[in-house]
């Protein structure tokens, strides 16, 4: 029996790395579905997963409308009448401070990179409750867990990713609906090609951070998907990160909001340049 498999925002970046390593490990057992507002990008993604002999498709959308969401569902149903995994990839990235991001760059952010998520989830839904089962992986970001500095609306909005996948966990159990939530740390990806800010020093600073990553995407995406065999709840695809995550899990909060601070300076100064 072949996976179904359906990736948002899967033209490039870890959404393709994603797709690349379904394809490899899965073969000709997998079909896929790229839903992306990347025509262009989508095109060599689905060539390079042909190649790997997968039954793959890319599908015009852009998740922020409701129309589109339910156009893909149409089409799965109609191509796979159903569908086994859905990755909710898609996302955006911004960075300011408290005085730097408007209420429209939060907003912006928001209908992306969560209300999206809650509306394939929602329209979804229905066919693993006929179905019997399904699996949502939601990506979400380490800076959900232990956020940073002066990227106040993207640890927001990833801190309500996964709540929203915990609570979609406790939820959907009793339909046989697996949750997972993906928490990856930085690595060198195209996020920044849709970063917005008004401060030039945040994209100096993620750039840095992009750079200094022990591991890509391809090497991310291998670990998200070795670790989803097994269907947890919480993915966490850096050695680091791990550990910060551990830290704040364990020490006192103050303890911990100390140390942070005295990591946090040198961002400080980069932003006051």
């Amino acid at each position: 029996m072949k996976t179904r498999l359906i990736i948002t925002g899967g033209a490039t970046g870890l959404g393709k790395a994603l797709a690349l390593s379904y394809a490899s490990n899965l073969g000709a057992n997998l079909q896929i579905c790229i839903a992306d507002i990347n025509a262009e990008r989508a095109a060599t993604t689905i060539s390079e997963l042909q190649a790997l002999k997968n039954d793959a498709f890319f599908y015009a959308c852009d998740v922020t409308k409701q129309a589109d969401v339910k156009g893909l569902y149409d089409i799965i149903q109609t191509k796979w009448q159903g569908v086994d995994i859905v990755i909710n990839n898609a996302g955006v990235a911004t960075g300011g401070s408290l005085e730097g991001e408007s209420l429209e760059q939060w907003q912006w952010i928001m209908d992306i990179n969560l209300l999206s998520m809650v509306r394939v989830c929602q329209t979804f839904y229905p066919a693993f409750v006929q179905q019997g089962g399904g699996y949502f992986i939601n990506i979400a970001s380490q800076a959900g867990l232990t956020p940073i500095p002066f990227m106040s609306s993207y640890n927001a909005v990833k801190a309500a990713v996964i709540g929203f996948s915990e609570t979609l966990k406790l939820e959907l159990a009793h339909d046989n609906i697996d949750v997972s939530v993906v928490c990856p740390s930085f690595f060198k990806t195209n996020l920044d090609e849709s970063m917005r800010t008004s401060e030039p020093a945040m994209k100096t600073m993620l750039n840095r951070a992009f750079e200094r990553s022990p591991i890509n995407a391809e090497q991310v995406a291998d670990i998200i998907y070795q670790q989803s065999l097994n269907r947890p709840f919480l993915i966490l695809t850096h050695k680091l990160g791990k550990q910060a995550f551990l830290m704040k899990k364990l020490l006192p909060v103050e303890w911990y909001i100390k140390n942070m601070l005295k990591k946090t300076r040198s961002m400080q100064r980069l932003k006051s340049k």
